[in-house]
């Protein structure tokens, strides 16, 4: 019988043959010993062929310790307790099947824990295109840049040390142990949530830029509507759980969005709303556009001229439109939308 493993990777996953190759290439070049690691798969019942293409992944890395569950609930929160349920690791480290972690992404990890006591350590996003086409490269600058991120360090690169929270995370399992399940009425941001209730558990959320991944943005522009509308719509519903744990950057979209509606209609019936209106929108798609124009610069896209701010304007009022869906849904106790997704 081979030994138990220190670290368990955990992968929440539907209908990612896109990208799982990528993924279980980049675990099993870790710079730390397959045999002191596990995988488990959470997945949502696949039919596009990523069960095949993890199977066949085994069979050519038979080293590699890996399993599938299931999860019939198909969402990220339901996944991740799947499969911490099956976990023997004391270091449970949560990966995404549209990321791809540095070949010493799990030392680093490990290293970090042990050198700053934390219960959950987190580390850069190093954000791609998820499409080799303008729109792909925009939306990646985007999804790095501080007018689409806010002050989000994992995102846009910044000093080690705690924060609110860090994408995927690797955790001490004695804490989540102590802090329980990840909340399963949460389709998304049911990682923001978790680590709210470590640091209010008396832990440490600790961000280290050593800790790197690669992640795939989304590749259109409905893609990353669809993507922002959900963290906005959830974003909502968890705020109303854990008001103090609003940001200034997580005001700021729903505050725009709602003062340019108001400001939309007034503008059919009198006259200053129009002027305030032109003044705002004016001075925003010159913010966009300026931004746009020093990306593009500092990238060397030209491109990114007019993807970049269409793509800051597609995150900005699907997140913030979502996000007054989110709080009236909840005051009139109207169910939870229909999309289930099981990656970032």
């Amino acid at each position: 019988m081979p030994p138990p493993p220190t670290v368990s990777l955990i992968v929440p996953c539907y209908n990612e043959v896109r990208t799982i190759g990528a993924l279980l290439h980049a675990i099993a070049a870790q710079t730390s010993a397959l045999s002191e690691m596990e995988v488990i798969i959470a997945d949502g019942g696949s039919s596009d062929g990523t069960r095949e293409a993890v199977r066949s992944f085994v069979e050519t890395h038979p080293e590699l310790r890996l399993r599938i569950v299931e999860n019939p609930a198909r969402t990220i929160p339901a996944a991740l307790n799947a499969a911490i349920a099956h976990v023997s690791g004391e270091v449970v480290i949560r990966l995404d099947a549209h990321s791809a972690p540095r070949p010493d992404y799990v030392q680093r990890c490990l290293e970090t824990l042990a050198r700053t006591q934390a219960a959950n350590a987190g580390g850069l996003w190093d954000i791609r295109p998820g499409a080799d086409t303008w729109v792909g490269r925009g939306i990646a600058a985007a999804a790095a840049h501080p007018l689409g991120a806010g002050d989000a360090r994992y995102r846009i690169h910044g000093a080690e040390g705690p924060v609110d929270t860090v994408p995927f995370g690797a955790f001490k399992r004695h804490w989540l142990e102590k802090v329980g399940s990840f909340n399963e009425d949460l389709l998304t941001n049911e990682d923001y949530e978790y680590n709210v209730r470590i640091r209010r558990a008396g832990g440490i959320v600790w961000f280290a830029p050593a800790i790197r991944s690669s992640y795939l943005a989304r590749p259109t522009l409905r893609g990353l509507a669809r993507q922002y509308a959900r963290y906005g719509y959830w974003k909502a519903r968890m705020l109303l759980r854990f008001p103090g744990s609003l940001r200034w950057r997580q005001v700021l979209p729903p505050v725009f969005t709602l003062t340019s509606l108001i400001l939309l209609v007034g503008a059919a019936f009198c006259e200053w709303p129009r002027i305030g209106l032109t003044f705002a929108w004016g001075a925003y798609a010159a913010i966009l556009l300026l931004a746009g124009f020093l990306e593009a610069l500092h990238r060397r896209q030209g491109a990114l001229l007019l993807s970049f701010p269409v793509a800051i304007a597609t995150i900005h009022f699907t997140w913030g439109g979502a996000f007054w869906a989110g709080l009236v849904s909840s005051v009139f106790k109207r169910p939870p939308g229909p999309a289930r997704q099981t990656s970032q």
